[in-house]
């Protein structure tokens, strides 16, 4: 089937990027958000983005313009009902993702296929609650999405082929790269990286390290361009924590039992760079360790 039209669930980090990058590439997007503000910030953060990459000579201003055109919002989730191609990039709470498509699936095009950008969360069960399972499975980008070039296709037990075939071809449209993963916990890059990242809290946690140290031992000593630390702060922490759930909870294996300390840091409100607090305070003009 053709994509053209693309609704994008959710204005934050993840669907403000996502939206970005489609209309970049010449699908017409509408992005929905349950905020007016976060809609209007989005597409500010948008235009930021592609006048930088403008001012890098990687686009034109005539592409910046038409991509700008491109991108429609909407508060009325049911808008999106004529889309080809829904993506979902709400909270990485499994209960809003299936309440979303259960609003979502009287309003569809019998043709709409529907995908999670979600990055831990059983695809295979989000389509079970669906009347299109078949035409369902996972789109999970990597974060910040105009600047990462990785996109996981996650089929659920029930996806089709041509639904699988579709979703390639808007990545290759995109000129990213596709790793197709199976339907099992945080399926390939967060079932490897997450488990590093709640080991780097451990370290901090039993005094091995303190933040820089665990950051730069990373940076210069396996040549990782972010610590474990930074890069959990980047993704946020609340994330980081509901990743490390979905895999103890799936796998039921200790070993991915989430660190008291991440737990402790998220119960406190800091979670990373959103809330200006978490390993690192990031309140004044560089960031300092929080302990």
């Amino acid at each position: 089937m053709e994509i053209e039209k693309i609704g994008v669930i959710g204005a934050g980090q993840m669907g403000n990027g996502i939206a970005h990058v489609m209309a970049l590439a010449g699908y017409d997007v509408l992005l929905t958000d349950v905020s007016q503000d976060a809609l209007d910030a989005a597409i500010a953060l948008i235009d930021r983005n592609l006048t930088r990459q403008v001012s890098r000579d990687k686009i034109s201003q005539t592409d910046k313009d038409a991509t700008m055109a491109r991108i429609k919002t909407t508060l009325t989730l049911t808008d999106l009902g004529a889309s080809d191609l829904i993506i979902e990039a709400a909270t990485e709470r499994e209960t809003v993702k299936q309440a979303i498509f259960e609003d979502l699936q009287p309003h569809l095009q019998p043709h709409t296929l529907l995908t999670s950008n979600t990055s831990s969360i059983s695809i295979t069960r989000l389509a079970s609650r669906t009347d299109r399972p078949e035409k369902f499975m996972g789109f999970h980008f990597m974060n910040p999405v105009p600047v990462m070039q990785l996109v996981e296709l996650i089929r659920g037990i029930a996806t089709d082929e041509e639904t699988f075939k579709a979703c390639k071809t808007v990545v290759d449209n995109l000129g990213k790269t596709a790793a197709s993963a199976e339907d099992f916990p945080a399926f390939i890059v967060n079932r490897i990286l997450m488990p590093m990242i709640n080991e780097a809290v451990y370290t901090l946690y039993e005094g091995v390290g303190n933040v820089r140290s665990i950051d730069e031992s990373m940076k210069l000593g396996a040549n990782h361009p972010m610590g474990p630390l930074e890069l959990a702060d980047f993704i946020g922490l609340d994330t980081c924590l509901a990743i490390m759930n979905v895999l103890h909870d799936g796998l039921a294996d200790t070993k991915y039992r989430p660190c008291p300390l991440l737990t402790k840091y998220v119960e406190a409100g800091w979670l990373g760079r959103k809330t200006d607090r978490g390993f690192y305070d990031y309140r004044g003009e560089t960031p300092i360790p929080s302990r």
